[in-house]
């Protein structure tokens, strides 16, 4: 089963808010998800990003790989710099 680190909108119309989900590549947007990792809110100022790290390095080491989108909100809190550090020591 391949899955992804992707957005899932929520919200209402011109009023986006968004969980950051683990889910098969294979379901709708809005569908069915493995687990919720977090959250991000951009219409706050600035943009809200709560991310819970545990999940996330859990999941990207066993392979998960996350969208453009979710890669630069993951970099942005410091999450792909603690996983690179760990994939080095592992080698």
């Amino acid at each position: 089963m391949p899955v992804k680190m992707r957005l899932k909108r929520l919200g209402t119309k011109k009023r986006p808010c968004y969980r950051i989900v683990v889910a098969d590549v294979r379901s709708p947007r809005d569908g069915q998800v493995v687990e919720e990792v977090g959250l991000y809110q951009p219409l706050t100022d600035p943009a809200t990003i709560e991310i819970n790290e545990e999940a996330a390095i859990k999941h990207i080491m066993n392979g998960v790989m996350p969208t453009q989108t979710v890669k630069g909100l993951l970099k942005k809190k410091g999450i792909l710099a603690k996983i690179h550090e760990l994939k080095s020591k592992k080698k």
